[in-house]
């Protein structure tokens, strides 16, 4: 779709080695990048997800090129089991997951997600639920210095905190513009290298929003049963929170022993289910980067199913 540039595309469906008469899962829809490719590559079956309706409804135009072999549902890749029961699935050949926001939610302005341009402050995935604005005008200080620390890493978010609050108490804080400018002030100016000062507020807002790290735990166990044997599943993320659960996730699939707490008991080992493919993460080329440059922070991790563990 016009607008959306799957990153990593070519690493992806290489991972997952789509073969003719296999199923797979595109857990992220969004633009369909990724489900194309697939389609393309072999004469197999794409099962695609999205939380969000409105890449359900543009994606149908491209359901009707791949007809009978693309197949759309409208939910989160964290409850990927019962969906694909629901649709009669038993087990897929393999597991595509893009994390984040999609460029298609990331460049609209009436979605919330970004401050290039100023929105109304919503950033919710699925259009319901709590948005964004509910999360800065009513938490309290101490909550949302602790959700834009915890997800954001900004080293600032107590006085960011307390800038919204201060400023809430004038009025209700409604666009996307208005939040940026009053974290600006309160995390002053940057670098020239680096990223805009409200950057790190306004991913932590979002994952908060749409619980992204308590989807992302889900979504990794569901792929994880819906596998079957010598099944794949690639993952691509873009910030360290999302990266360090994936790997952990696959460290621990595949018999490794996560570092304990030192306040802890020691864990077992467990018994492996999971072969990790990619010890160090793929990164995208210099030129995927200059063509695209929301590439930059993609890591890719992939790991098959082993055999003899349960379907």
């Amino acid at each position: 779709m016009a607008g959306h540039v799957p990153v990593l595309i070519n690493e992806v469906v290489d991972a997952l080695q789509p073969r003719d008469g296999g199923r797979y899962v595109d857990g992220t829809f969004g633009g369909g990048g990724y489900t194309g490719a697939l389609l393309d590559r072999a004469a197999c079956e794409v099962i695609a997800i999205d939380r969000d309706p409105d890449a359900i409804a543009a994606g149908k135009a491209l359901a009707a090129r791949y007809a009978p072999r693309l197949h759309l549902i409208e939910g989160r890749f964290g409850e990927m089991e019962q969906l694909l029961s629901a649709a009669g699935v038993s087990a897929v050949d393999g597991v595509a997951l893009d994390l984040g926001v999609s460029s298609m939610q990331f460049d609209r302005a009436e979605r919330g997600f970004s401050f290039r341009n100023s929105g109304p402050l919503d950033m919710r995935m699925a259009r319901s639920g709590a948005s964004a604005a509910d999360l800065v005008n009513g938490s309290e200080e101490t909550e949302l210095a602790d959700i834009i620390w915890r997800y954001g890493e900004e080293r600032k978010s107590r006085r960011v905190a307390h800038a919204i609050v201060e400023r809430r108490r004038e009025k209700r804080i409604e666009t996307t513009g208005e939040l940026a400018a009053i974290v600006r002030r309160a995390v002053g100016p940057s670098a020239k290298d680096e990223s805009d000062p409200a950057t790190r507020t306004f991913q932590a807002l979002r994952i908060a929003v749409n619980d992204e790290l308590g989807e992302l735990e889900r979504g990794l166990a569901a792929a994880e049963q819906a596998l079957a044997p010598g099944g794949r599943l690639a993952v691509v993320s873009f910030h360290s929170l999302e990266d360090r659960t994936v790997k952990e996730f696959v460290r621990t699939r595949s018999g490794g022993t996560p570092a304990p707490s030192r306040h802890a008991p020691p864990r077992a080992h467990q018994r492996a289910t999971m072969r990790d493919l990619t010890r160090k993460p793929v990164l995208p080329s210099d030129a995927e980067i200059a063509t695209n440059p929301r590439a930059r922070s993609a890591r890719l991790r992939v790991a098959e199913k082993l055999a003899g563990a349960a379907a």
